[in-house]
């Protein structure tokens, strides 16, 4: 996950992760699981970023 940008990111995903990343402020919120997702999504940008 070196350079991505924001801009790299489809509305899709941008929408995906402002989504997970306000449940992450919610106090019952699991952590662990929303932060591996969110990791998933920008994993498939690199991929799309990168033609892999």
């Amino acid at each position: 996950m070196a350079d991505l940008r924001f801009s790299d990111f489809t509305a899709k995903e941008k929408r995906r992760i402002a989504a997970k990343t306000a449940r992450m402020a919610m106090p019952r919120a699991n952590l662990t699981r929303l932060r591996r997702e969110v990791e998933a999504i920008e994993q498939q940008a690199e991929r799309r970023k990168n033609g892999k």
